[in-house]
């Protein structure tokens, strides 16, 4: 059973950010820091195990931690990411959380490790009204099921979980720690209120 001391988790900073006008999310300026720095700051006191999925600027990512990149080509988005940490991770459970998500709960580890039971191969966190599907914990056990997902040219991740045993872990209490930031106009109003 997955615990916040046995499992990894993985910032998904793999993105083409076209909505961002093709700057690297991760890295973007929010409150004078880069976006990632706001997303590890929360991780950090939750689990010691935290690597960098990035396939631009790994140099720079590198200063926050362990990098990998994509083993699939032509940015097959979130997926991609989860399958390339399948084989960089030995982990039996890993969490993936995206880069551009800067308000996560402060228990979202302990939480989501909670939720699972033996036969979970993905929990997905639920925000009250949507599921939030780049913020799961899997089992590597999925990895048949998503490389011949892949291999077959699927990309829609919700379809991948929908072959799965997936359960959903409710965070309705904290309805806004999944804002994800996608375009320059969302960072910029988001700046503003912090």
């Amino acid at each position: 059973m997955p615990t916040p001391e046995n499992t990894s988790w993985v910032i998904l900073a793999g993105g083409q950010a076209s909505r961002m006008g093709g700057n690297d999310k991760g890295l973007v300026e929010l409150a004078g820091r880069a976006m990632i720095e706001h997303v590890i700051d929360t991780l950090q006191p939750q689990t010691s195990a935290i690597t960098i999925n990035a396939n631009r600027n790994q140099a720079r990512y590198n200063t926050y931690g362990t990098v990998f990149g994509d083993h699939i080509q032509d940015y097959p988005g979130p997926l991609g990411g989860m399958h390339a940490a399948l084989y960089h991770l030995s982990d039996e459970w890993i969490g993936f959380v995206p880069c551009d998500c800067p308000r996560l709960p402060a228990d979202l580890v302990s939480r989501m490790s909670a939720a699972c039971q033996s036969d979970t191969d993905i929990a997905v966190a639920h925000d009250g009204e949507h599921i939030q599907p780049v913020v799961t914990l899997l089992h590597r056990r999925i990895l048949p099921k998503l490389e011949q997902f892949l291999e077959n040219g699927d990309r829609k991740i919700i379809l991948l979980y929908k072959q799965c045993n997936m359960i959903t872990v409710d965070f309705s209490d904290q309805p806004n720690a999944f804002v994800n930031l996608n375009t320059p106009q969302e960072l910029k109003q988001f700046g503003q209120e912090l």
